[in-house]
């Protein structure tokens, strides 16, 4: 009896190994490579003044893993970025995670003790900054942190990395990686509160580029420009356009004439974009003056968009416009508004985020853990193959974030009948003024509705008398005016007293976080003081 136990616990032991093995896939690295060696000779990468071929992106990132290898940077271990758009981001970035090491994009504009914080957390053992940019953090970081190694990219301090990874021959790239290594860890928030790192491994993210690559509204022939931070969400449109055969511009900041000069000589056909951008495209330049009809894909993302602008853009550029939802837990692929959508006969649609995206599973689920019915409220949650793995070294918030099998995105959302999202408002966002509740998103639509309006955001603020009160930041287009007891008035008009803002501030612009959402958290501790 004891032998034949013996046997079947072997057996079944065997069998569950056997079954992970048998579903254990490529990495992000393998998945990348099979890209570059599709198209050895084409041109695959375009940055800051330089050309890349496929082969000569592998062999670079091969040089760099080489690099890091020698070090002993391997599995385990942990890289930090802190750059511009520079093309050794990609090259540095996509040859840690060939060797299984996490990697993490610092924010920007983020503060200096975030970003300690943060090299601390996510255990960091290698950090790369850019020297043109960034010196006087990086510096600091150095000084104060406890990293093992510290690369600079143009600087003085540091260690140079072009000039040690060239050190090494440009060979064949060798993936250490496996689709269970943590790939990424995406780091969000942080100005209430101490930063939290969102992990994903490597099969996750595969999950996000194959389900990109079936549901976007990609052109034939991919050229693809990027004028957002390659080293947060525009660095995940890269590798399908490799899978795609196409070649990838990036721009090193955004300047709106120097984008459509862009656009129209290099024949760009498919571009991602923020809210912000296209209402720049809008005010400060002559649209009309550039020839845009090489443009067949404009993805635009990472912030809700007032219709009627949205409207104005379809009129003015054309029928080119797709819209990603998704956050840093889940990223760009919850939900998906396709060309088509932008029906300017249907403009309902205008105001939804799209239909989600197979093979997730979407609910809406109110207070009491039961199901929206449809065009009611209820919080967003998905399970499926790109929800984060958790927060990383923080079970609690995992724990408040994943809950009966379910990401609670903390999105409220409503459902047609046709299955179209339409995205009320964040619940973090939602104004509680005398006892009533305030969609923000739904106040900012109505104001955007104005011909006077470029640009609108709402929030509550604390009000004696009624625990909230709406207020209203709003940028007015060039050369346009509106006073705010008209715009008080027509939120008044068409969605009631309740809604209305007690107070509108004219401003000349919103402030935006690095990668183009709008900052309510800066809007709303500037209104306090």
């Amino acid at each position: 009896g004891l032998v034949f136990h013996s046997e079947v616990s072997h057996f079944m032991t065997r069998t569950i190994q056997q079954e992970e093995t048998l579903r254990t896939g490529m990495s992000v690295s393998d998945l990348q490579l099979s890209a570059l060696r599709r198209f050895p000779d084409s041109t695959a990468l375009v940055c800051s003044g330089c050309s890349y071929t496929y082969r000569e992106v592998e062999q670079k990132i091969s040089q760099f893993a080489q690099y890091f290898d020698s070090l002993g940077l391997g599995r385990g271990n942990g890289l930090a970025m802190l750059a511009s758009n520079l093309p050794e981001v990609i090259f540095a970035s996509w040859a840690a995670q060939s060797l299984g090491v996490r990697y993490t994009a610092l924010h920007p504009k983020g503060s200096e003790e975030d970003h300690l914080y943060i090299l601390k957390q996510a255990e960091i053992n290698a950090l790369v900054v850019d020297g043109l940019v960034y010196s006087g953090r990086g510096k600091a970081l150095l000084e104060k942190s406890n990293v093992d190694h510290v690369f600079v990219i143009h600087g003085e301090f540091g260690v140079n990395l072009m000039e040690e990874a060239e050190k090494f021959i440009p060979g064949p790239l060798v993936v250490k990686a496996n689709s269970k290594d943590i790939c990424n860890i995406f780091f969000t928030g942080g100005t209430t509160g101490r930063p939290k790192g969102v992990a994903h491994r490597h099969i996750t993210m595969n999950s996000a580029t194959i389900q990109s690559l079936a549901f976007w509204d990609w052109p034939k022939d991919v050229r693809f420009l990027i004028a957002t931070p390659i080293s947060h969400a525009a660095g995940g449109m890269l590798t399908p356009t490799l899978m795609k055969g196409g070649v990838f511009h990036v721009m090193p900041s955004f300047d709106p004439d120097e984008f459509l000069k862009t656009v129209e000589r290099e024949k760009i056909t498919a571009t991602f974009v923020v809210p912000s951008m296209i209402y720049d495209f809008l005010d400060k330049v002559d649209i009309e003056c550039y020839d845009l009809s090489s443009l067949e894909m404009i993805i635009y993302g990472a912030s809700p968009i007032s219709p009627a602008r949205l409207k104005e853009a379809i009129e003015r550029i054309g029928p080119k416009f797709c819209q990603l939802y998704g956050q840093t837990e889940a990223p760009n692929l919850i939900s998906y508004l396709s060309k088509a959508d932008h029906d300017l006969s249907r403009p309902h649609l205008l105001e939804s985020c799209g239909v989600p995206l197979a093979p997730s599973l979407i609910k809406l689920l109110k207070e009491d853990g039961t199901e929206a019915a449809p065009n009611e409220a209820g919080e967003i949650c998905i399970r499926g193959p790109i929800v984060m793995d958790s927060y990383w070294k923080n079970p609690e918030e995992t724990e408040k974030t994943l809950v009966s099998g379910w990401l609670h995105t903390g999105d409220v959302a409503r459902q047609d009948e046709q299955g179209y999202l339409y995205i009320v408002d964040r619940l973090k966002d939602m104004v509680i003024t005398g006892g009533f509740n305030v969609f923000t998103r739904e106040v900012e639509d109505c104001i955007g509705q104005h011909e006077a309006v470029s640009a609108t955001a709402v929030i509550g603020v604390p009000h004696e008398r009624w625990g909230e009160a709406v207020v209203a930041f709003v940028k007015l287009k060039p050369g346009c005016s509106v006073t705010s007891e008209e715009l008080i008035a027509l939120v008044k008009e068409k969605k009631g007293a309740v809604q209305a803002p007690k107070i509108v501030k004219f401003v000349d612009a919103l402030p935006v976080t690095a990668v183009g959402k709008v900052d309510k958290k800066v809007l709303k501790s500037t209104y306090v003081e």
